[in-house]
């Protein structure tokens, strides 16, 4: 769905109508998987909706100046329990190369790719949540950690080294960034596994918070016996 769509459901419940910017789409029944834009979709439907996305950018760096043979799979940091977020960890690509990343603070836009990026409404959602203020009252020092390193590139550095300590400043070159929709309740906690809010004639997925769950076929099983449930 396009940013901006506008939403409204069936006129007497027996069907789902989405205007987009690129015409109407119609169904019986729906399940929407809205990412950054779950929480605002859930409502439009009349879903329960009771979180908040919270857009976390995820800042990479491609390694350069280094050999093939750097490293032969991939390399994480120990996890932490408290943190849905995988840290900074170094990912050889399939294509060739390495990457290392992300880091993870808080973005001013839910689709806010570029640097700087800032829209008002999504702003305006996370800081009036009052989950986002818990949630960094609980996580102060993780904070100031991801900030400080996505100001400066040699702490960030720092972090690769942890694990690799062969990769120097001078090989970190600026690559892709990405934005975690982050489902956020409102005692401040990190929502770090599915979540699922009904309309009367949708399903929304608004928190999936693995690329291998979202392909589990169990898990589409599940969806769908949610969906012909309703």
């Amino acid at each position: 769905l396009m940013t901006g769509a506008r939403v409204t459901g069936g006129s007497d419940g027996a069907a789902v109508r989405i205007e987009t910017t690129q015409g109407a789409i119609e169904a019986g029944r729906a399940v929407i998987c809205a990412g950054l834009h779950a929480d605002r979709m859930a409502r439009a439907f009349g879903a329960d909706a009771d979180f908040r996305v919270v857009p976390f950018r995820g800042e990479y760096y491609r390694i350069v100046n280094q050999p093939a043979d750097l490293v032969s799979r991939l390399i994480y940091p120990v996890p932490d329990p408290a943190r849905p977020f995988l840290g900074v960890h170094l990912t050889k690509k399939l294509s060739g190369g390495f990457t290392v990343g992300p880091n993870a603070v808080l973005a001013l836009a839910r689709e806010g790719y570029d640097r700087p990026a800032f829209d008002l409404r999504d702003a305006a959602d996370s800081l009036l949540w009052p989950g986002f203020w818990r949630l960094v009252a609980r996580n102060a020092r993780a904070a100031l950690d991801e900030g400080a390193a996505s100001l400066s590139r040699r702490l960030y550095l720092r972090k690769v080294q942890r694990y690799c300590p062969r990769v120097q400043l001078a090989d970190l070159a600026p690559w892709r960034p990405g934005i975690r929709a982050q489902a956020v309740a409102p005692d401040g906690r990190l929502i770090d596994d599915f979540l699922f809010a009904q309309g009367r004639n949708t399903l929304h997925v608004c928190n999936a918070p693995s690329p291998a769950a979202t392909s589990a076929i169990p898990i589409g099983a599940y969806v769908v016996d949610r969906l012909m449930a309703l």
